[in-house]
């Protein structure tokens, strides 16, 4: 009876411990739900071999609840992997899961083994939530433009010769026509009469500087570059423009100096100091979104640009206006439109 007993109760208390233990394990399930749910980030390049100047093309996608907003970095440091163009693609939605992407183009001008770096982007789900993920560092080779993969250096060639048969041909061919030039050369100044002198050939006269940079400052506000985020090369052709504007106008090769010689330049040049006051200021703040990576917002970039037009209207050439009486155009006062 007590060994009935026993068992009984033995029996009993494994039936309660599998009881716990499956409650436990439901528990565990239900917590780790939420888990499974979580987004998550994956990060592809299409190569990690490329020679020095190459692009790469670095795929980030995030998977999230539909509910879910991925918000991306303003600006990547990636040093020491230049970003040329970043592209977000549209949304897909495959069953209850959202795959957002961007592509982005790479490019290093360095030799050697070296490493994308990781970025932190955040997911903002619909109860306000923030999760932030974090892209994986991928290592890259970047080798030498027609770099020798076998490593031995090679002994230099001498001169190719050039077989005696094809250049005793090239002199049979080259010798007759060349006497023939030079015939046809005196026959003509024999034959041409005393007096007669060539008419140089009218050519296209070069169109206005002002004209060619303001041309080119409202292309580049109408471009989409600000909306693609461009926003480091929009104010890199903007300073450009001007820098070309101010070789043609002023004959101070600014496309090759610093903005300090270009302004130094144009001081010795006579320029009015307005005119260097204005162009010191445009060309710094696209100076500091070049090598400060500051990152203005689009209404900062079109003020430049404004900037911009003013400095090349104002130093713009007087143009002749006629005058009411019809005795021939006059020059127009400095500072009329």
């Amino acid at each position: 009876m007590r060994r009935r007993a026993f068992g009984g109760a033995f029996s009993a208390g494994r039936t309660a411990g599998l009881a716990v233990a499956l409650a436990v394990y439901a528990t565990a399930c239900a917590l780790a739900a939420p888990l499974a749910a979580q987004s998550r980030v994956s990060t592809q390049v299409d190569s990690t071999h490329v020679t020095v100047g190459d692009r790469i093309t670095m795929t980030v996608a995030v998977e999230h609840p539909p509910s879910a907003r991925v918000t991306w970095p303003d600006s990547l440091d990636l040093a020491p992997f230049e970003v040329l163009e970043a592209r977000a693609q549209p949304d897909e939605v495959v069953g209850d899961v959202t795959r957002s992407s961007t592509v982005l183009t790479l490019a290093a001008f360095e030799l050697g083994e070296l490493e994308i770096p990781s970025f932190d982007l955040v997911v903002t789900a619909a109860d306000g939530t923030e999760e932030v993920l974090s892209t994986d560092r991928f290592g890259i080779e970047v080798a030498s433009v027609g770099a020798d993969e076998s490593g031995d250096i090679r002994d230099i060639r001498g001169p190719m010769g050039i077989p005696l048969g094809a250049l005793r041909l090239a002199l049979w061919v080259l010798l007759p026509l060349l006497l023939a030039a030079a015939l046809w050369v005196v026959a003509r100044r024999l034959r041409a009469k005393p007096g007669d002198a060539a008419q140089p050939a009218l050519g296209v006269p070069p169109r206005p500087a002002h004209e060619v940079a303001l041309e080119a400052l409202a292309a580049l506000e109408a471009s989409p570059m600000l909306e693609r985020g461009l926003v480091k090369e929009y104010h890199i052709e903007a300073s450009d423009i001007l820098r070309t504007y101010v070789e043609a106008r002023f004959g101070v090769e600014a496309l090759e100096m610093t903005t300090l010689e270009v302004l130094a330049g144009l001081d010795a040049a006579g320029t009015d100091a307005r005119f260097r006051d204005g162009l010191r200021a445009f060309l710094q703040q696209c100076d500091l979104v070049k090598f400060a990576k500051v990152r203005p917002g689009p209404d900062a970039s079109s003020q430049v640009l404004d900037l911009g037009r003013r400095i090349v209207l104002d130093s713009a050439p007087p143009q002749p206006v006629a005058t009411e009486s019809g005795r021939g155009p006059v020059p127009a006062a400095v500072g009329e439109p």
